[in-house]
């Protein structure tokens, strides 16, 4: 059933068990946290899910020096089958698939970005050798920013597409808008450090979570 999404529009609110699973899946390994501030839910609400979803084998707890939550085998196929589901009831199928193709449009671009802002030309070498980019070029720094806003409003555009339709992707646009203020503000790390929610670790989240939505491995699409 469509149901009215946080932004007002027509867009389709998902279970409280897929936004788990799909949550746990799209960041790999999570705190319980995280998992709360992707999905919005409540803290108390979490924890019931996720202690729910190791009682049926989905997900385990990790202890450690840096402990959380990731889908077992098990896990990963029911949330497969959620999400398979849910295209199938909304209809909502080509919409994500055509946001999946114009998300692709600009993915191998922003990949070359990311290794643009890591590595720059060595001045002193003639023959165009690349070092590690210590961001000193505010010329090269520059050039590169701003091809990351023009493919920003491209995957703004297809956030926008996606959150009109299935309410859990609302919230990447406003992620991505943070990541890109702080790269302007001269922030560095926050193009493409991990750990921090940067704009490389939104465009893999969203990249992930259209994958698993449409039922694509990753390797597959690869290859293709």
């Amino acid at each position: 059933m469509n149901q009215i999404g946080r932004d007002g529009a027509g867009s389709h609110v998902s279970t409280p068990d897929l936004l788990v699973v799909q949550a746990v899946r799209v960041k790999g390994f999570a705190q319980a946290a995280a998992v709360a501030a992707a999905t919005g839910l409540d803290a108390g609400d979490i924890d019931a899910l996720l202690s729910g979803l190791a009682d049926a084998g989905h997900a385990r707890h990790r202890e450690g020096r840096i402990s959380g939550w990731m889908l077992t085998p098990e896990g990963r196929a029911h949330g497969e089958s959620l999400l398979a589901s849910e295209l199938e009831t909304t209809g909502t199928r080509p919409a994500v698939e055509g946001a999946y193709r114009d998300f692709l449009e600009v993915n191998q671009g922003f990949l070359g970005l990311c290794t643009d802002w890591q590595l720059r030309p060595d001045p002193d070498a003639p023959d165009g050798d690349l070092i590690v980019n210590d961001h000193a070029d505010a010329a090269h720094d520059a050039v590169v920013v701003t091809r990351l806003g023009d493919a920003d409003e491209v995957v703004r555009g297809v956030c926008n597409d996606l959150a009109g339709v299935l309410a859990r992707f609302d919230g990447y646009g406003d992620r991505f808008a943070e990541a890109l203020a702080r790269v302007r503000a001269g922030e560095v790390e926050w193009f493409t450090r991990p750990l921090i929610d940067s704009y490389h670790t939104v465009w893999f989240e969203l990249h992930e979570n259209l994958l698993a939505t449409l039922g694509i491995e990753r390797v597959r699409e690869q290859a293709g």
